[in-house]
């Protein structure tokens, strides 16, 4: 049969581009507008919005045997994160898929199918699961596996079929097999509304849809051609009937409704409009508008309107309520009525401040353009940032669009600094034009010279390191001729075993520490023997110079193992789990999956012995694994130790040895015996005689001694 297709359009519809693919489990969307494909083996392939293959990543060996069941795409202030459900009904998940720190999950007791229904909550900066089996709700986060119970549900509420989490992950709402619909905090601790739907087969969809700051919350459900809209006021439910089959995305202010011909967006209608707009409404800005059009139309009842408003001193309150409507309209000619309401409103006032009108023209005169069908970024107001914004300015989803002309042109409009806008608009071009390979380095270069020039805030070195990374070695060179510093010239040259022109470039400069560099790592590069002696150096003199060679010989596994030893100089703990999280990626890149798990089971018990020590308020860090368990033993925290046995897969024999040994040095015989009947010993019951001889306790040893196997007794 044939491949599927995977096809990217722009919110307008308009096809960006297609590839063959894989079978999907999950698709998904990242901050920045990269495309997540999640595959049945836990392989995540990462396309732009081009279908152009970035990079894959694998969500690891458990998931690779077990399979992806479900996946979720999730996002957090840590990034964009992927969850997944294996086939052995375990939850693995990683919250910055920039940054790949995977966690697996505690386990659900007795947990033999998949659950109903599942999500990621995010809460106190910790990102955990919440689960539903039946009638019973599972919360899972870094260490435990709690059972959950929502304020106020109805005792005949019956099983969860569906639940949904708010965009800012502070609402949660649980659908059952009964139509009851609950509406609460995501902290499980109060209960905002319930709802009976009457409708008890399951839905396609739920999801939330509400406004920053509005007390209003309400919650779109879907079935195959019916929606159905339940929220906190008292107007009850909506239903809407559906031409075809819809697909919803839930949004900071509302939700998006998706199908083959139509793209809709459902939303609470904002406060200014609503008192413009509605019936019959006497609100200053409704009096305004009226009096525009009055005023247009050469009637006397323009003044009436405008004597009413001022009567009332409310004439600053309708300019600004007409100029906040405005922004959010999505049709043009309302805008222009609205922002002419207020320019009429604003010449009988003194002193009227400008600002907010000129903000609210330019901020519309962005919007609209970008919301052309032909570019097809329909952002809505509330979702636009501030046209200084350092993280996402307005024109990087046009950048990313390859449209750089109507980027430069709105960073211009705006008047932003050639190094906030153009600049860097600019320098994400060239790194476009780099990849293009059907034009020969001599005519990129030159195009990109040509069109960047001097510009203040390009640097031809990143541009050069991005052709490298291309694998045009050659292009790399000549775009570094533009780059008026040496400094970023030779290391970079130096990587690309350039060095005779690295010790030209340092030569031509006149600094004498680059010119040192450039001899002197071109001396070696030729005598692996004197190499060697040096690494040895480096190793106890020069660590920082050591991990430059191994920079530049894309030595991953050395590059690991410098981070490894690196963590051990720091003393506080969150620089050691940097350190550590540095080396995992580098064995990951080395492809070493046994030194990555090593690491990765460091940094999770670096961790758990923090929260001991806060807990119990006893040293843990920098204990190994088998005298963490032994110490908590001996303190009587027997739960936590099991928790450590099940989270790192002690071997059960280890495990065993281990409890019975510290049981005994603690004395607390009455638990070894209570640990003895849990289930059978997996080494016998032979070590249960001796360590209770060992310690003279031979009551104790009399005990056991019945259990001890016919061929181990003497």
């Amino acid at each position: 049969s044939a491949r599927p297709l995977l096809e990217i359009y722009s919110a307008s519809g308009l096809l960006l581009a297609s590839v063959p693919s894989g079978q999907l489990v999950q698709l998904g969307w990242t901050a920045s507008e990269d495309l997540l494909c999640i595959q049945e083996d836990g392989t995540v392939l990462i396309y732009n919005l081009f279908c152009e293959f970035k990079r894959h990543f694998s969500m690891g060996n458990e998931v690779l045997q077990n399979h992806v069941l479900e996946a979720k795409v999730f996002h957090t202030e840590y990034g964009t994160g992927v969850a997944i459900l294996t086939g052995a009904h375990r939850f693995s998940l990683t919250t910055n898929i920039d940054d790949l720190k995977l966690r697996r999950m505690p386990e659900v007791p007795g947990l033999q199918k998949p659950p109903s229904c599942w999500a990621v909550l995010s809460q106190d900066r910790v990102t955990i699961v919440l689960l539903a089996v039946g009638q019973d709700l599972y919360l899972l986060d870094n260490t435990s596996c709690s059972v959950v119970t929502p304020p106020g549900m109805s005792p005949s509420a019956g099983t969860y079929l569906q639940m949904a989490v708010s965009f800012n992950y502070r609402c949660l709402a649980l659908f059952t097999d009964t139509g009851y619909i609950w509406m609460g905090l995501a902290t499980l601790k109060e209960k905002l509304c319930e709802f009976n739907s009457s409708v008890r087969s399951p839905p396609k969809q739920m999801v939330w849809c509400m406004r920053p700051r509005s007390r209003q919350r309400a919650v779109v459900v879907a079935w195959d051609r019916q929606l159905m809209v339940v929220g906190n006021s008292t107007d009850g439910e909506c239903r809407f009937v559906l031409d075809e089959d819809s697909y919803l995305v839930p949004e900071l202010d509302g939700v998006r409704i998706l199908s083959r011909t139509s793209h809709e967006f459902l939303h609470e209608i904002p406060e200014a409009s609503q008192e413009i707009f509605k019936i019959a409404s006497m609100a200053p800005g409704a009096l305004l508008l009226e009096a525009q059009k009055e005023y247009e139309k050469e009637s006397q009842k323009a003044d009436e309107y405008l004597r009413e408003i001022k009567d009332q001193k409310l004439l600053p309150e309708a300019v600004s309520q007409c100029i906040e409507a405005a922004g959010y309209e999505h049709e043009p000619d309302t805008q222009k009525s609205l922002l002419r309401a207020a320019s009429f409103g604003k010449c009988f006032i003194d002193k009227f401040p400008p600002e907010s009108f000129v903000r609210m023209c330019q901020d519309l005169r962005v919007l609209n353009a970008i919301r052309d069908y032909q570019i097809g970024i329909p952002l809505t107001f509330t979702q636009y940032p501030p046209w200084d914004a350092v993280p996402w300015a307005p024109w990087q989803g046009l950048v990313l669009r390859r449209l750089y002309p109507l980027a430069i042109r709105i960073c211009e409009y705006l008047r932003l600094s050639e190094i906030q806008g153009v600049s860097r608009i600019l320098a994400h071009w060239a790194c476009y034009k780099v990849q293009q390979k059907d034009k020969s380095d001599e005519e990129v270069a030159h195009a990109i010279n040509q069109k960047l020039g001097d510009t203040p805030g390009i640097s031809y070195s990143e541009i050069a390191a991005r052709a490298y990374d291309c694998g045009r070695t050659e292009l790399a060179i000549k775009l570094l001729e533009y780059e008026p510093r040496s400094g970023e010239q030779v290391p970079l040259l130096l990587k690309m075993k350039r060095s005779k022109l690295a010790l030209s470039k340092a030569i031509e400069s006149g600094d004498t520490d680059l010119v040192n560099r450039g001899t002197f790592f071109m001396t070696l590069q030729n005598q692996p023997v004197a190499l060697s002696l040096y690494r040895q150096f480096c190793k106890h003199q020069e660590r920082e110079t050591l991990k430059d060679l191994y920079n530049q010989d894309d030595n991953h596994q050395e590059l690991g193992n410098f981070h490894v030893h690196s963590s051990y100089s720091e003393k506080r703990i969150e620089g050691r789990v940097g350190a550590l999280q540095n080396a995992l990626d580098e064995y990951y890149k080395a492809k070493n999956e046994f030194a990555a798990k090593a690491t990765e089971d460091q940094i999770k018990l670096l961790r758990l012995q923090r929260h001991l020590q806060e807990d119990f308020d006893k040293p843990y860090l920098d204990l190994s694994l088998h005298d963490t368990v032994s110490n908590l033993i001996l303190d009587g925290h027997h739960k936590r130790a099991e928790q450590l046995y099940r989270e790192f897969k002690i071997p059960d024999k280890r495990y065993w040895w281990l409890k019975i040994s510290a049981l005994a040095n603690r004395g607390d015989w009455e638990e070894m015996e209570k640990f003895s009947k849990s289930k059978k010993s997996p080494i016998g019951y032979l070590p249960f005689v001796e360590i209770s001889v060992k310690h003279h306790n031979r009551y104790e040893a009399k005990k056991y001694a019945p259990r001890v196997t016919p061929e181990q007794r003497v």
